[in-house]
């Protein structure tokens, strides 16, 4: 058997590695290039990181709106990092965006300094430069979400666990459990999917007694508790009349929110926080009512997504409001492959109407399925596969488009190459039990994958996006598979690991050939003629005793058959400039220019704001509405307080009937916009009731006076109202008129706004 260290000699400690180089310049031009175009990216955390600079209680607690009404639904850390970068530079796309881009670089150092100590450079560089190219990744990277600080934690945590195992330390494997609990703190119950292996990996990697491994290990659990528990609790303890109510929990706590709207709801369906369950699965039959009508939510397998309530959580859904709904087109932007939004089964797209559903105008059903007339095009939703389209729940979901397409290229390589890994670095004279330093680095990487495949899944309720998770293992073991699969198809002896490199090319050529069919069929031959003429190169060059001189063919024919379309869609997110609140990858992203705006592309009705801040007086808040995306924008244009009674969709019970009285009594609150849905009906219906409706004149006009984005959004986001639609809606744009409620974005024509100052 081939030893470990003719595969893998370890470097000279002080020697520059040029190629690392270059792949961290690499991953800081793909994450980093036109982050200054990135408008506001995900409106929602950006109205939260502008009220978070203004006072430290805001800080401290995440605070959406500067008065501190309510809170965002994620805990704080990664936004701390955003508003820190926000109070040096000032607020602007690129100066929020910025840490998730160093955080991403960051990562993808990590992974190098992870892999490189136990398989040499050229495994480190392979990882690394898979890390970087991986499409998902530099679309997260690229925006304000929570994930690109997520992964790089969590990465921290392993690194710091692979120093303990050598050192013998116990404070360092207390700080790297503690660094998961830091890691659940950026985005709860996600950051605990690893933590199985990561015991796992410390005991068996360690050379300690087990006595001093129960120990070492009760430590560090007692360090993740500490940590994770640190903040909620804190938070939990504060009574509710000195702290901003938490967005998104059902009884205003930070521990309710972990375990359910982002904990079990993840896996089992939504159920809070949206309105009405979401069941999530892709082939999923459901009854659900949308805008007053039921309807019956039933998709086909990989054909439609599925179908969320009117309201639901989602990015770039809704149109700018204020437009007159001439946002329309004649077929989606891009060529969207099957199993994406805006197609059904044997149909083309229906063309959307102006109106929407509930709100006196018949609104055409969105091909999508979803709600309120919303659509999951192209780049606006998920490119590939839109918001809501995670694929058919099933052991080969992730390899199906609607995800696969963000990260799924080189999983194949990734499944081949850790069998390769533990078959090439066992040792005959261990027993079944025992493993080599190199096999507890392969099975730690195995255990992350394995882990985050398997939620994935089987979960009910998550967006495209989340596949960064995978992408750290599925690099690792690409990186630390591949040279092993070369050094055993070359052994002298031929053995049946061996056929792992050649099948892994074939098959890695044909996954991605599938992936790009729908977009270019030329491409989709060139990988396979490619990927087929490695495989024989390989045979070739194996057969010849002058193999040395067939390995730079085999070299251009394997890039072009396994690296060329990857390479291609992670470049995507950089050319189009996107920073979307939904992140994506893929050609769409260029024929529909983009998705630059943050969730509904936020839009302000300038001609509103002036009627607003002239008639404000000594109120504290501009004024009121049912959710987060109509204030949003009017957060970050002015720095002043909007109230969201509702929270991110609308849903949340904030505060009540006697509460917002009492508010209006003191004249904190002088205005109240109703737009979108909102489960507190109550105070709707009192400021319907008592309340004075404005002239609609005074606040509203053409969408092409009264509109200014606080984005920069492609020339089409905006529509003149006399316009000619576009006959390719971008990735901002939406199949039908909304209401503007839940991730709306803005205030659109078909609001309205109430003066409730003469309440008595």
């Amino acid at each position: 058997m081939t030893t470990a260290k003719s595969v893998s000699p370890r470097p000279h400690k002080r020697q520059l590695d040029w190629f690392l180089v270059s792949i961290l310049v690499l991953a800081l031009f793909l994450y980093g290039w036109k982050i200054w175009e990135a408008g506001n990216a995900n409106d929602f955390y950006t109205a939260a990181i502008v009220s978070m600079t203004k006072s430290w209680k805001n800080f401290w607690y995440a605070s959406f709106d500067p008065a501190g009404f309510i809170t965002v639904d994620k805990p704080p850390v990664a936004l701390w990092f955003m508003a820190i970068s926000a109070k040096i530079f000032g607020v602007h796309g690129w100066s929020i965006v910025l840490p998730s881009v160093l955080f991403g670089v960051g990562s993808v150092y990590l992974l190098y300094r992870l892999v490189t100590p136990k398989f040499g450079r050229l495994a480190g560089n392979l990882t690394a430069l898979t890390m970087t190219l991986t499409p998902i990744v530099v679309a997260d990277s690229r925006t304000n979400n929570m994930d690109a600080t997520l992964i790089y934690f969590l990465l921290l945590a392993l690194y710091f666990l692979q120093k303990a195992t050598k050192a013998r330390r116990p404070w360092l494997v207390m700080l790297s459990f503690g660094l998961i609990g830091v890691s659940f703190n950026i985005k709860m119950l996600q950051a605990f999917m690893i933590l199985p292996i990561m015991y796992v990996y410390y005991w068996l990697a360690t050379r300690q007694s087990w006595r001093r491994k129960l120990g070492h290990l009760a430590l560090a659990t007692v360090s993740l508790a500490f940590f994770t528990l640190l903040w909620p609790v804190a938070v939990d303890l504060t009574s509710a009349d000195q702290r901003p109510y938490e967005g998104g929990s059902e009884t205003n706590s930070v521990l309710a929110l972990a375990f359910g709207y982002n904990g079990t709801q993840r896996l089992l369906g939504q159920s809070t926080g949206v309105g009405a369950r979401f069941s999530g699965m892709g082939n999923s039959t459901k009854q659900t009512t949308t805008a007053g009508k039921k309807t019956t939510g039933k998709t086909t397998t990989g054909t439609n997504a599925p179908t969320p309530p009117s309201g639901t959580k989602t990015g770039g859904m809704t149109p700018p409001s204020g437009s007159t709904g001439g946002k329309t087109g004649t077929k989606p932007s891009g060529n969207p492959p099957s199993g994406t939004p805006g197609k059904t089964a044997g149909s083309k797209p229906t063309k959307p109407t102006t109106g929407q559903a509930g709100s006196g105008t018949k609104a055409t059903k969105p091909t999508t399925g979803q709600a309120g007339g919303q659509q999951g095009g192209p780049g606006g939703n998920g490119g590939a596969g839109g918001a809501f389209n995670i694929g058919t729940a099933g052991p080969f979901r992730i390899f199906q488009k609607a995800l696969g397409q963000q990260v799924s290229w080189f999983l194949g390589i990734a499944v081949l190459g850790l069998i390769s890994a533990l078959a090439f670095y066992r040792r005959k004279k261990n027993r079944w039990f025992q493993t080599t330093e190199q096999q507890n680095e392969v099975l730690l990487w195995t255990g992350w994958l394995v882990l985050t495949y398997g939620f994935f899944s089987i979960a009910s309720f998550f967006h495209p996006y989340y596949m960064i998770m995978l992408a750290p293992a599925i690099a690792a073991l690409v990186g630390i598979g591949l040279p092993t699969m070369w050094q055993q198809f070359f052994h002298k002896h031929l053995r049946w690991s061996a056929l792992l490199l050649p099948v892994a090319i074939l098959g890695t050529s044909a996954l991605q050939a599938w992936y790009v069919y729908e977009d270019y069929p030329w491409l989709s031959w060139l990988i396979l003629i490619a990927g087929a003429s490695a495989v024989a190169l390989l045979f070739v060059a194996k057969a010849s005793p002058r193999r040395r001189h067939w390995f730079p063919a085999i070299l251009i024919t394997g890039i072009l058959g396994t690296v060329i379309a990857p390479a291609w869609w992670a470049l995507t997110p950089t050319l189009a400039a996107e920073s979307a609140a939904i992140p994506t990858a893929g050609p769409s992203l260029l024929s529909a220019g983009g998705n630059q705006g943050g969730l509904g592309n936020g839009t302000v009705n300038q001609k509103l704001l002036t009627y607003l801040e002239k008639n404000q007086g000594e109120a504290t808040y501009l004024f009121a509405t049912t959710d987060s995306g109509t204030a949003a924008p009017y957060i970050i244009a002015t720095g002043k307080a909007v109230m969201a009674i509702g929270g991110f969709n609308g849903t949340d019970q904030a505060i009540s009937l006697a509460k917002f009285k009492q508010l209006v009594k003191k004249g904190q609150v002088r205005y109240f916009y109703v737009s979108g849905r909102s489960s507190n009906s109550a105070i709707v219906t009192w400021v319907k009731k008592y309340g004075t409706k404005v002239a609609t004149k005074k606040y509203s006009s053409s969408a092409s006076s009264s509109q200014t984005s606080t984005t920069k959004a492609p020339a089409s986001a905006t529509n003149a109202k006399n316009s000619t639609p576009p006959t390719k809606p971008s990735g901002n744009q939406t199949a039908s008129q909304t209401t503007g409620g839940g991730m709306g974005g803005g205030m659109d024509q078909t609001g309205t706004l109430y003066d409730l100052s003469q309440i008595n």
